[in-house]
């Protein structure tokens, strides 16, 4: 079965593909179709609203089912910040330079008992008529006093995973991608698999 990956990042189309080779599906990015693909305003409240409008907007222009996900860094003293505006806290540019200085500011007066934190991915698979699938996962973690490390990307130098004693970013790529939310993710949905295969090839 083909499936399209609603995304533009090599990477991440790296990953996917390398950890759900085993179910047999066909992963194709944009850049295998022609046309311009679809874009999306992800201006959902949630993580799973987000995943599931750019999943249902690449099955429908695509026609064939496409798989996306949203992800970001929850933090409970903050009221669940910086949450769905994970990649644009400090601004709509994106700069996770500038994303970490102001999560950093922000919780600078709190004592590590209140640095919890938690990456949640969530995954979409849409059909093109409009039938949905969610896979999701999530990993605990404290948010360090200033960053640790120079791997990894986003929130890393300041996600501190205590089995592993140490941030993402200090943990290198293998070692983080065994444990972080995405491959949870990407878990929960290959557990799920073979029902939604099921049910995507019924009419």
């Amino acid at each position: 079965m083909k499936i399209l990956l609603s995304t533009g990042n090599r990477a991440k189309i790296v990953e996917i593909g390398s950890l759900l080779r085993e179910l047999g599906i066909d992963f194709l990015s944009f850049s295998d179709l022609s046309g311009d693909p679809p874009e999306v305003d992800e201006d959902g409240a949630t993580f799973p609203e987000n995943a599931a409008k750019k999943a249902l907007a690449a099955a429908r222009w695509s026609g064939m089912p496409a798989l996306a996900d949203d992800s970001g860094l929850v933090v409970p003293a903050l009221h669940g910040e910086p949450g769905v505006r994970s990649a644009r806290y400090a601004g709509d540019e994106g700069n996770m330079e500038a994303n970490m200085d102001l999560l950093l500011r922000k919780m600078a007066h709190l004592p590590e008992r209140e640095r919890l934190a938690h990456f949640i991915c969530v995954l979409v698979l849409a059909a093109p008529d409009g039938r949905t699938w969610e896979a999701s996962g999530r990993v605990d973690g404290l948010i360090t006093f200033q960053r640790q490390g120079e791997g990894g990307f986003g929130y890393d130098p300041v996600f501190f995973y205590l089995p592993a004693d140490r941030t993402f970013a200090e943990m290198g790529l293998e070692g983080k991608n065994k444990v972080s939310h995405r491959s949870r993710a990407l878990r929960d949905f290959a557990r799920k698999w073979p029902e939604i295969e099921k049910e995507l090839k019924r009419e």
